[in-house]
């Protein structure tokens, strides 16, 4: 998106110190969390490192079961619709773990 239209606005002290905080908490720039804050989109905090070591090994173990969908396929060896529900199943708790802690929620404001 390309974006033509400058906002130049004053905050005081304290709100611009606000702005600067909340802006690190998400780890966006202050632009960035304006503008998601005006569409509406309530942004995360940073999770702490302890989500990002679940998220690896998560990860880990999805790539391990699509691995052994593979083997398994190719030898004919295992109930391939089983694993290929857990690992499906796996993958989509991956997605819900994520986008619990990180991605921007919609806001309930009502002046929206």
């Amino acid at each position: 998106m390309k974006r033509t239209v400058k906002k130049q606005f004053w905050l005081s002290r304290d709100e611009a110190q606000e702005l600067q905080k909340k802006a690190k908490r998400t780890c966006l720039s202050e632009a960035a969390l304006f503008r998601l804050l005006v569409r509406g989109f309530e942004p995360k905090e940073k999770p702490d490192d302890r989500f990002y070591d679940v998220m690896r090994q998560l990860s880990a173990i999805g790539n391990n079961l699509h691995q052994l969908t593979v083997k398994a396929n190719a030898i004919g060896f295992l109930d391939m619709q089983k694993l290929n529900t857990e690992a499906e199943r796996w993958h989509s708790f991956q997605a819900d773990v994520e986008r619990q802690f990180l991605r921007p929620e919609k806001s309930d404001l009502k002046w929206q």
